[in-house]
């Protein structure tokens, strides 16, 4: 006898729905619990909050249009609270009119379904959102082990769904917030960075080290992967000493010149001149066997990342 998929599915996930019309609730109710769900229910929008932080369900089934406090508000409070707010919501509604659909995704939603709901439609869709939730904790729970900073935002409206500790230090540090992880709202130079596209890394200074953020992953649509790496011009002037065999004052040059700097700007934060400055990169350019101020930079960054081959020598090395 073959066995129907859902007679495989653990049995730990809990769906809540939320719907204010009870010949809903027990349809969806009837047939989630059939699948081998564990079903909560609430027929208002202050009884989901409340059971939702409760016993923080697996993923919620979201009425959008109720009486008192509606399906979008609903959804706007989940994402203001640290423990509810990486839930997938997947609102059902009626309504089909663009405007409906988007203010259910500004709210913070997931998915959507129209009404009336078909119950294979909304079995896929859970089981699709409940895989990728499990993979994201997944990743979220190595990256946590291994130490790594890194953050996830939802691409819509910029706000941080999760970080691992090392990010929500950085965070904290960088930016001066109580607590970035839970109803914090997303700092206005990550938030005006991801809404011009993100294309390129953001880099936020403090005195002598800066924050830099990338994005490692643009994930499913539901949430963006960022990457958080903290650089310090010491560190980096002592790397390059390093991997390159520069004097410290030729990897100062260098490291400002990776910057951005040019010669007089680099001669006013080491306090010489734009001529001494240019004799100190000509030995770079010597030593690294390239001619230009950005083959230098980008063999040296090259370098830095591990992800260059060896750098020519000069013929008379």
């Amino acid at each position: 006898m073959t066995s129907n998929p859902t007679d495989r599915r653990p049995p730990a996930h809990t769906v809540l729905i939320v719907d204010d019309v009870p010949e809903n609730l027990a349809v969806l109710h009837d047939a989630l619990d059939e699948a081998g769900y564990t079903v909560l229910v609430a027929n208002n929008g202050p009884a989901a909050l409340e059971r939702a932080q409760q016993v923080v369900p697996d993923i919620i089934l979201l009425d959008a249009m109720m009486p008192g406090m509606d399906g979008f508000e609903v959804c706007r409070r989940l994402r203001g609270h640290l423990v509810t707010r990486a839930i997938p919501v997947v609102f059902m509604t009626g309504l089909t009119e663009a405007e409906h659909i988007v203010s259910a995704f500004d709210a913070g939603g997931t998915d959507y379904v129209t009404k009336p709901v078909r119950q294979s439609e909304v079995l896929a869709r859970i089981s699709a959102h409940l895989n990728t939730a499990r993979l994201m904790n997944q990743a979220r729970s190595a990256l946590d082990a291994f130490g790594n900073a890194m953050l996830a935002v939802t691409p819509r409206d910029g706000r941080i769904v999760w970080q691992t500790p090392l990010a929500r230090q950085w965070m904290q540090q960088y930016f001066g917030l109580p607590d970035t992880g839970a109803n914090a709202d997303t700092p206005p130079a990550l938030a005006t960075w991801l809404a011009d596209g993100a294309t390129t890394p953001l880099t936020v200074f403090q005195g002598a080290t800066r924050l830099v953020f990338a994005v490692a992953d643009a994930g499913t649509g539901e949430q963006c992967m960022i990457v958080l790496r903290e650089e310090s011009d010491t560190a980096r002037v002592h790397a390059l000493m390093a991997l390159l065999r520069l004097t410290q004052r030729e990897s100062e040059v260098l490291h400002w010149v990776m910057m951005g700097k040019t010669n007089r700007d680099i001669g006013d934060i080491l306090g010489t001149s734009p001529r001494t400055v240019n004799k100190h990169l000509e030995h770079v350019f010597h030593k690294l066997g390239v001619e230009t101020r950005t083959a230098a930079a980008a063999l040296a960054l090259n370098r830095l990342r591990g992800t260059a081959k060896e750098a020519p020598q000069p013929a008379d090395a």
